[in-house]
């Protein structure tokens, strides 16, 4: 049983070290490069939201996990793989994303003759950002040595983000949350009471297929 357990542990180290490189799997629309991404969060005590922000080197500011969405899983898998990659955590993921954003990458950005300046597609990406509820944190993960992670109140996080369309996923989130503190509407009393109570329960379920989330 203490073998099995080594081994066991061996083999999630060895898993641990291992994030995706390159871009030959990378899925294309057109001339946009796809990315996908989240904004990983959690409830503390007193209700409160506070949202995981990962830095980079030589950088004071902050961005959430996002990266290249490959030809072997679904765009969930891809911003799910990025939270683990970059910021060591996993959770629930809500497929309704938060929005999509255009973008350019990095290399593009710096203008140095990167992977994508020299790409006939360019330089220009589409990126799928998802609301991600960190359910396990990691002690280590692939990326350690180049991304920390860092939890924040929505106020801090809006101030560091490094991007302005990062500061609009994280308010899509917000008011997401918002909304499902909301109390229900009350039903106003009716000789048509049945009819509006069936039409409540269209909307409830309605409600709950936009909730729906995968488990990563």
């Amino acid at each position: 049983m203490a073998a099995s357990s080594s081994k066991k542990k061996e083999e999630e180290e060895v898993a641990v070290v291992a994030a995706r490189k390159g871009r030959l799997r990378q899925r294309y629309d057109g001339e946009y490069r796809l990315v996908a991404g989240c904004v990983p969060y959690r409830v503390v005590a007193g209700g409160e939201l506070e949202v995981l922000m990962v830095s980079t080197p030589n950088r004071a500011d902050l961005v959430f996990p996002k990266g290249g969405w490959e030809d072997d899983e679904d765009v969930y898998e891809a911003a799910c793989r990025e939270a683990m990659e970059e910021a060591g955590v996993k959770g629930n993921i809500n497929r309704v994303s938060l929005g999509m954003w255009v973008m350019r990458s990095k290399s593009s950005q710096s203008g140095g003759g990167g992977e994508a300046s020299r790409s006939p597609r360019g330089g220009a990406c589409k990126g799928y950002m998802f609301e991600l509820e960190v359910t396990e944190e990691m002690d280590r993960w692939p990326e350690q040595a180049t991304h920390g992670r860092r939890w924040l109140p929505p106020a801090d996080a809006f101030r560091l983000s490094r991007y302005g369309w990062m500061r609009e996923a994280l308010a899509a989130l917000l008011d997401r949350r918002r909304l499902l503190l909301l109390p229900p509407p009350q039903p106003e009393p009716s000789e048509h009471a049945g009819v509006y109570g069936l039409a409540m329960l269209k909307a409830a379920a309605a409600a709950a297929a936009d909730r729906a989330v995968a488990l990563c």
